[in-house]
Parts: C-alpha cells; structure tokens; sequence
C-alpha cells in the first residue's frame, strides 16, 4: 500500500505549492461529492481527484473501481489509464513512481504529472474562488458572461453578469502554449494575456485535431498590434476525438478546452463577442479597485469636455502616446480642433459601460467599453466605442480609441 503513494509523492511534494498532508486531503470528501466541486460526484475531474485521493487513504480497490467508472464516462481520458495501470501494476510489484511501467517515456509520463497536478491543487482550493477576479472593474449590463483565463493554473472561469456583479458560474481545466504565455511572436508557442473577445463558432469542416467546435479569440488587438506583437489565429477549441484532454502546456497558442466542456459553453459563446481574459498571475478580490472611480470620474470628464467644445480641455484627456487606427495624437488634436472649431452644441450619452484593466500590463491600463450615442445640428450616430486608458502623470489618460 505504501509503495502506490509514491507516485503521489513524486507528483506533489516536489512540485505542488500545496502541502500534500492530511488536514488539506481532509478538505476533500471522497467518499461522495468532492466537498470544493462545481461539477458534481461523476464529473471526470471529480473522479480523477477522488481516485488519487483514495490511493493515499490505501484504498486501493476503491480507487481502481473509481478509475474503472471514469474510463467507462471518458473513455478518452489519457490521464486515467495511467493511473489505472499502476494501480494494476501495485498487485505485482514495487512501484517506485508516477506511470512507472515501460512502455512509458518521460516525457509523456511528466506531461501527465503536470495535468494531475493542476487538477488536485484546484480542488485543495475552495470551493469556488473567494472574490472576483481583479481585472473584472465593471460589466457591460447587456453582457451576459465573462471569461477569464488563469494562464499559469490552466484554469477557466467562467461568470455570469447578474445585477452588473460577475458571479461565478463554473470552471474548468484548460491546455495553453507548450512554452507557456505572453504572445509576441508568429509560432512562439505561446497563448498571448490580454483583454480579447471570443467571435461565434467557426462554421467550416475543420481537422479532428480541433475537436467538436472552435471559438476565434480578437489577437492581435489594438494594443498588440500597437508594441509589435505578431501572429494570428488564436483560438478557444476542444480537443481530438482520441483525447479527452492535453497536458497543461501543449498548444501552439490556443487555449484548448475537452470536448464537452466546450459544448456545456456552447450555447454561451455561440453569441460571439464575449469578453475573453487571459491572465497570468490571476489575483481575486472582493471589493472594487480604487482606480475604478477615478477613471468612472475621468471618463465622465472626457464626455462632458467633449459634449463642451472645450477643446482643449478636450484634448488634455489624451496621452501624448495616443494612437487610433489612422493617426497619432498629433493628427488627431488637428481633426478635433477643425470639427470643434465652429462651437456648435452637441449632445453625447455613453451607457452599457464595461471597464476591464488590462492584465500584466507594465503600466496601469484598462479597456473602457461603450455605446456612444452622438448628436448635433447635422449629424445624429450610434456607435459601440473602445478605448484604452493609461495612469500616467497622476491621472488617466486615453491612451487609444476607435470603433468596437
């Protein structure tokens, strides 16, 4: 019995950033429903950290029942053959570690370490993150959910805006670029960070590799295109039909997802332009951001400035870093003193307002969201606006704007 913890202990005591000892395995019930899980008792992660569990309890029996149930749901599932064979291999003889059988190779045999642990240390945690997470400012009203993607937990969370709250919903195990995060290249191998939207289901046949459906994410956005940063398509896809699911790095940048995780999001991502987030360094918080009304108090300046025909306190709103899809900050104060310069009264509305600080970012920056509603003796539009803005010289400035 002692023999079959060993892989546990080569799996978690060298790695894991959780002590594996009782009052953390005592967290967890494994004789029914994991005690932290969004999934309930026969979801195959539960299984997966249920049988692990009853393996250092010395259940082994148990544990290879466990196994057994979640390979007759998932038959696909890599991770619990594995497991299933050194469960089987403990009858016969000493194991001295995590997939020690000899068809194995290590490279294979550490992508399965690394899956097993990403899975357990989201279930030592609680059961469902305290808090919201911290680039999450302010939703749109109209936006019905948010994702937010947990790049170093290869973990996706998914919210749902109720009453303008994001309130967690459910969340999930998720594969990211085999050389990990922060995009800026064409075939790095990395899942870029930022603020981006995920476009409805792609309607071509695509190859089996892609799994039962792929989602585009926005990048390159404003601001990758703005530092240099190249490649393209970048998508949230499931996985083969022969794969349950990936080790937590192993995509060429895409965020891949299993099969029926992704279908569960269906009908959510289907709408096309949900906010998609990813993070590295994903913190939580439980009360709003101090930054928040300060640039809530900037951004209604701004509009009242504009709606004004100050133009020059109009344009003090702009960094002198500012850039649209056409021109500099220089280019665009020109345009604005042109159109401003007859005076003429204008009324300007902005609502369903979304404030989303961008993630990782060096310097302090959000990606402000609205419907702009403008009219004036001859022109009278309606326009989703994106902006973003940056804290630079003790206030926020718009660093960017344009079209959504």
């Amino acid at each position: 019995m002692n023999t079959i913890k060993t892989f546990l202990q080569i799996l978690l005591m060298a790695s894991i950033m959780v002590p594996w000892n009782v009052p953390a395995l005592d967290r967890l019930d494994y004789t029914g429903t994991l005690s932290n899980s969004s999934f309930g008792p026969n979801y195959p992660e539960s299984l997966v950290v249920k049988g692990l569990l009853q393996i250092t309890r010395g259940q082994l029996q148990q544990a290879l029942n466990t196994v057994d149930e979640l390979i007759s749901i998932a038959p696909n599932f890599k991770l619990a053959y594995l497991i299933r064979g050194d469960l089987l291999m403990a009858k016969s003889q000493q194991l001295e570690g995590f997939g020690n059988t000899p068809q194995n190779n290590s490279p294979s045999v550490e992508d399965f370490k690394a899956e097993a642990r990403m899975r357990i240390e989201r279930y030592l945690e609680s059961h469902a993150p305290q808090g919201i997470p911290e680039p999450l400012w302010q939703i749109d009203p109209t936006q019905k959910y948010v994702i937010v993607v947990d790049a170093d937990k290869s973990r996706l969370y998914l919210y749902q805006n109720i009453g303008g709250k994001p309130t967690y919903v459910a969340d999930y195990y998720v594969t990211i670029g085999r050389n990990g995060s922060e995009k800026s290249s064409e075939g790095d191998k990395r899942t870029p960070l930022g603020v981006y939207t995920a476009s409805s289901k792609l309607t071509s046949k695509l190859p089996d590799f892609y799994g039962s459906a792929a989602y585009p994410l926005s990048y390159p956005n404003e601001w990758d295109r703005q530092q240099g940063k190249k490649g393209h398509g970048i998508w949230l896809h499931g996985t083969p039909s022969n794969t349950y699911s990936r080790p937590p790095r192993a995509s060429d940048g895409c965020v891949v997802i299993s099969n029926p995780d992704l279908e569960t999001l269906g009908p959510i991502l289907q709408q096309g332009g949900t906010p998609f987030i990813i993070v590295s360094q994903l913190k939580w918080v439980t009360q709003a951001a101090p930054e928040q009304p300060q640039l809530q108090k900037a951004l209604d300046q701004w509009r009242q400035d504009w709606q004004a025909q100050d133009t020059d306190r109009y344009l003090s709103h702009y960094s002198d870093r500012f850039f649209s899809q056409t021109s500099d900050i220089n280019g665009w104060s020109r345009e604005k003193r042109r159109i401003q310069s007859d005076k003429k009264p204008v009324s300007i509305v902005l609502s369903n307002i979304s404030m989303i600080r961008y993630p990782n970012s060096q310097i302090p920056m959000a990606v402000v969201s609205f419907d702009q509603e403008f009219k004036s003796e001859f022109l009278d539009s309606r326009m989703r606006k994106r902006q973003y803005w940056i804290y630079e010289g003790q206030r926020w400035k718009i660093l960017y704007e344009g079209a959504a």
